[in-house]
């Protein structure tokens, strides 16, 4: 398997594996691949990767910008990420948020938050601290990462790519 940041050729295959991994999830609103186009649009995506497995794209994972509402500068959202169905649970996923990660912390930085299931993302470091809000969404699923002492404060802001709806 290979990571590597995306090329305008994996475009289409970024666009159906993402499909494909939320088609069936439960609290998916189907949105996810719209989402990735929208930040992309807007030149939104901080960090961009997928995992190549033969030459074939068979994951994808996106880094964005946040605002908090403490001021707090240099915290990114995590996601979407997402696995062509029958390479999930290979720890491909797994392998795109380290790499990930290591990426937002070599650019400087101060955090990343993400929207969740703990039992998974807790792994990695992230947890749920009150004073981290996202409006909406029950805290014990907004999970951050500081990659300092310092915590942010407040309430998170997506870019507002995660607010598009359903197109073409």
């Amino acid at each position: 398997m290979i990571i590597r940041t995306e090329k305008e050729s994996d475009i289409n295959a970024i666009f159906e594996i993402t499909k494909q991994a939320f088609e069936n999830h439960p609290v998916s609103h189907g949105t996810e691949q719209f989402i990735i186009n929208a930040l992309r649009k807007d030149n939104a995506l901080t960090i961009s990767l997928v995992a190549e497995i033969e030459e074939k794209v068979v994951g994808h994972i996106a880094f964005s910008l946040l605002t908090i509402s403490d001021g707090s500068c240099d915290w990114y959202a995590l996601g979407p990420i997402s696995v062509q169905p029958k390479f999930q649970w290979q720890g491909i996923g797994q392998a795109l948020i380290h790499e990930g990660l290591s990426q937002l912390k070599s650019l400087g930085s101060q955090g990343c938050v993400l929207v969740g299931p703990p039992k998974y993302y807790n792994r990695f470091g992230f947890k749920s601290f009150s004073e981290l809000n996202i409006e909406g969404v029950p805290q014990q699923y907004v999970l951050a990462l500081p990659f300092n002492e310092k915590i942010a404060t407040g309430l998170i802001t997506h870019h507002q790519a995660f607010s598009v709806k359903n197109e073409t």
